[in-house]
């Protein structure tokens, strides 16, 4: 089976005047057509840095320095900007950004914004984009949506525009959507809908989603696996069953233990130290100064992704459990 998306050996850098940060250094995974996927790590780690090179979003200072990404079998970074435009962006692959105010234009209502999607990508009228604005809006389940079409983004509250911008996300069907911490900023039972509204959608348009997060509550709840970064690097994948249950990379097992245990007091185990400045990385396994189970090897020579069962990578030198 063709898969939906592969990433091999992805560089972005950015290239400041006196130095350069690498924020994505040799990142590889992949997506099966329907798959919801985590990535996930710390601020800093080239989760958002990865999605935006998959749309070829990146605007300088950065560039896409090396490495493939294959959508559907097609190489997007060969493909012309004309094409990228036309059958990709915002119709085969769409984003759902962090903050939704600041992605919707503020003097348009809401309902001219979702149909100048659907018009610009399928070249329908301006009745038939309306009615599948409307649809939409339905599907995302807002209360009263012909009212909301008649709305600005301001008089819209934060769990509404971002219902909005999913509406907007899948008005042209996409098969992936990217979802960059699509719960920001909002309150604990607002995320909680939002999650929700992206599990029960996944499921009646049967398009992929790509969820980055920080969040691992919301990856057990929601994803099939998981993609871990860390400095710039994917040092661990899997199901979220088995990574869960079984971390292979220190800093996984650290991540897992710093999130609070009802079962334990919510006592939490911090990992120590901070993430290594990407203008300057360590050399060997990044890791290497946060990590417990560090050995010589590890602060000499970085660990190669490698597969350890069928659907499960590592880049470990001292993996646990052997």
């Amino acid at each position: 089976m063709t898969r939906l998306l592969e990433i091999r050996d992805l560089k972005t850098y950015f290239y400041l005047r006196r130095a350069v940060v690498r924020a994505v250094d040799g990142v590889s995974f992949w997506m099966d057509p329907g798959e919801m996927v985590g990535l996930v790590g710390e601020s800093g780690s080239g989760k958002s840095v990865t999605a935006l090179s998959v749309l070829r979003l990146i605007q300088m200072p950065g560039r896409i320095v090396s490495g493939e990404i294959f959508f559907q079998g097609r190489d997007l970074l060969a493909m012309p900007e004309a094409k990228m435009n036309s059958t990709v962006r915002g119709q085969a692959i769409t984003m759902v950004f962090q903050n939704p105010r600041s992605c919707l234009n503020p003097v348009l209502t809401v309902g001219k914004q979702i149909s100048r999607v659907y018009r610009t990508h399928k070249g329908v009228s301006t009745g038939q984009a309306n009615d599948r604005s409307l649809g939409l809006l339905k599907l995302v389940q807002i209360p009263d949506p012909e009212r909301v079409m008649r709305r600005y983004p301001h008089q819209l509250s934060g769990g509404m525009c971002q219902r909005v911008m999913i509406a907007m996300a899948l008005i042209c069907q996409p098969q992936l959507v990217i979802a960059d911490e699509p719960t920001t900023g909002l309150d604990v039972t607002v995320q909680s809908q939002i999650l929700s509204l992206m599990r029960d959608l996944r499921s009646q348009t049967q398009a992929a989603q790509l969820l980055i997060t920080h969040d691992l509550g919301v990856v057990a709840e929601t994803c099939d696996r998981i993609v871990i970064m860390y400095c710039g690097k994917v040092v661990e994948t899997g199901s979220v069953q088995d990574v869960f249950q079984q971390p292979t990379h220190p800093y996984t097992a650290a991540l897992l233990h710093s999130v609070p245990d009802v079962r334990k007091d919510f006592r939490t185990t911090t990992i120590p130290g901070t993430v290594p400045d990407a203008r300057d990385p360590p050399s060997g396994c990044r890791f290497h100064p946060r990590c417990t189970a560090c050995a010589d090897i590890c602060r000499v020579e970085e660990p190669p992704l490698i597969q350890i069962g069928p659907s499960r990578e590592v880049a470990c030198h001292q993996r646990l459990g052997g």
